[in-house]
């Protein structure tokens, strides 16, 4: 996997040519090619200026600045003396406030506009295959971009879910299964070709009635077979639309399971792709939370533990145990009880420490829309103590959390915002 740069912020007015920026836009809000990349002209610069934004993050290691030169006559440095400057104090409530609404602002537009792109490509399958592929290939690369150019990521729980609900469930498979890839070092390649897989993993149904294009209990052996029938049109498209043959096994095994219980050739883990046991495992994972019928839809803590529990033999153990160090034992999503005995929605993971995430507490004596999320990674002696159904809350706190109808993710560069907890 490329080397991990880390960025710093800097005021749009300093910008030089030679730095290497990346812009916290959505990839169809500004005119560039791609989101990090690095300053060439002067128009470049006036063009981010342009954009409306006040900071953008850059690469001091990526940057080709030119060194100054020294003067012949410059008398000799003066002697430096270190001075300790003290640490800024932590955000005023109104200003963490507005920091967290703008985070959260951003990755929802960013999801948004990514459902469109996926949904864009979806309805030139068939018409237009090889003009699918270009999008989708481009929406997996801006996505790509966006996750080598961080550390840390932050899997953020989304307040609204803009899109059809075949784009959004395609567009979560897409990303989980991609930060899975970057968490196991995979390198770009595989991770584009995982990338539109898992995008295009579905297009198959595109050729099934509506009545069988998400299994029921209810369904005859007929109606399971023609419903399992959508990977093989699926991949008839992906050939049709010239993807890669490791796009395209995504594609082909994405219902396979490791014990050889799965459909359609009963494939075991030594014949899969390791990118096809991970979407396998996301696609499960995303179906259970978000089903056909919501009322069936499990919370986030419910569906991890269904996998581990009952379901471990059906897929790779090693993606498995990387899924749920991934996104926690609570994910995103997740409502749950503190230690406290306060009430509490998870919101946000560090993938790479899922353990403490942040989590959305219900203060009665506070609105819901001034509530400052709290980062139990640094509330000593506050952890969460069980998990429990929105049904289970108090109504009162089942208001005031409002638990998600859908469960959707996107995800954002781990910062310290300086909130107080």
């Amino acid at each position: 996997m490329p080397r991990l740069h880390a960025l710093e912020t800097i005021d749009v007015t300093a910008l030089r040519v030679g730095m290497f920026v990346h812009l916290d836009l959505g990839w169809l809000s500004h005119p560039f090619p791609l989101s990090s990349f690095r300053i060439t002209s002067e128009d470049q610069i006036a063009t981010i200026r342009s954009l409306g934004l006040r900071e953008v993050r850059w690469s001091a290691t990526q940057s080709d600045l030119p060194k100054p030169e020294a003067a012949a006559d410059q008398a000799p440095a003066a002697p430096t003396i270190e001075i300790e400057l003290p640490r800024p104090a932590p955000l005023g409530h109104q200003e963490a406030l507005a920091r967290q609404r703008e985070a959260l602002a951003l990755c929802e537009r960013q999801f948004a506009e990514a459902a469109r792109e996926c949904k864009r490509a979806t309805d030139l399958v068939a018409s237009a295959p090889q003009d699918a592929a270009a999008k989708a290939n481009e929406l997996a690369r801006a996505l790509l971009e966006k996750m080598l150019g961080e550390h840390d990521l932050c899997i953020r729980l989304l307040g609204e879910a803009a899109g059809d609900k075949a784009s959004t469930h395609s567009l979560n498979v897409a990303i989980i299964s991609m930060l899975m890839a970057r968490a196991f070092g995979m390198g770009e390649a595989d991770m584009q070709d995982l990338g539109v897989g898992a995008l295009m993993h579905d297009i198959g149904k595109l050729e099934l009635p509506d009545r069988v294009r998400h299994r029921e209990d209810h369904f005859t052996p007929a109606e399971a077979r023609f419903y399992e029938e959508h990977v093989g049109h699926g991949v008839a498209q992906a050939r049709r639309m010239g993807l890669t043959p490791g796009a395209t096994l995504v594609i082909a095994q994405h219902h396979e399971h490791a014990d050889g219980t799965g459909f359609p050739l009963k494939l075991n883990t030594d014949r899969m792709t390791a990118l096809a046991r991970i979407v396998a495992l996301v696609n499960r994972y995303d179906n259970l939370c978000n089903p056909n019928l919501a009322a069936r839809a499990l919370t986030p803590h419910e569906a991890v533990s269904l996998l581990f529990a009952q379901w471990r033999s059906r897929f790779d153990t090693a993606i498995l145990g990387a899924f749920i160090k991934m996104m926690g034992v609570y994910p995103p999503g997740s409502t749950v009880q503190l230690t406290d005995d306060r009430f509490a929605m998870v919101v946000a993971v560090n993938s790479s420490r899922p353990l403490k995430p942040r989590v959305l507490v219900h203060e009665a004596g506070v609105p819901r829309d001034d509530a400052l999320i709290l980062d139990l990674e640094k509330s000593d002696g506050i952890g969460i103590r069980r998990s429990l159904r929105p049904q289970q809350l108090p109504e009162a706190t089942r208001q005031y959390l409002s638990p998600r109808p859908r469960v959707t993710y996107f995800f954002e560069p781990v910062r310290d915002t300086g909130e107080p907890t």
